[in-house]
């Protein structure tokens, strides 16, 4: 176990490390997406206009895990399905997709997840998306107020 005299953060880590039997590299699932990208100039002119969540893969007509290409608007299946998005993109070059299971955006060139929400090229297709699986619009994300809901925990505590 870590010593007194150790950041907060180094005790937690030797916590987690006793606790789980962590495969390198994996230490959790969270990830943080870019805030930027160099590959969004081939995205398709009208994002307002896109397949339903539902959508088949193009390709093998799988019904879940399946990806819109924000290049030209193809719905292939993940790379834990059958691979159709990511051979599309080998084959095209066709950069970023968003995810249908959980709306992620995925850049393949960049090898990372994009920040939908703050990217503006980006947040309309994502909010057409979210709409069009949810029926709603997306909550509202600021600065001032995390998704995480870390104001909620500080304000009450603050109160008392």
């Amino acid at each position: 176990m870590a010593n007194a005299g150790s950041s907060s953060s180094s005790r937690l880590e030797c916590i987690l490390e006793e606790e789980f039997d962590f495969v390198d590299g994996c230490e959790s699932g969270w990830v943080e997406a870019r805030t930027s990208c160099d590959h969004l100039g081939s995205l398709a002119a009208d994002l307002t206009h896109i397949q339903t969540p539902d959508t088949p893969c193009n390709s093998c007509q799988h019904p879940s895990e399946n990806w819109l290409c924000l290049s030209c608007k193809d719905v292939l299946c993940s790379r834990f399905v059958n691979k159709h998005m990511l051979q599309h993109y080998q084959q095209t070059s066709h950069s970023v997709a968003l995810s249908f299971s959980d709306l992620s955006v995925w850049c393949f060139s960049c090898d990372a997840y994009l920040d939908a929400q703050v990217i503006p090229q980006l947040r309309t297709v994502h909010e057409i998306a979210y709409i069009l699986k949810f029926g709603e619009a997306p909550p509202l994300r600021t600065v001032n107020n995390p998704p995480c809901g870390n104001n909620q925990a500080k304000n009450s505590s603050s109160e008392s």
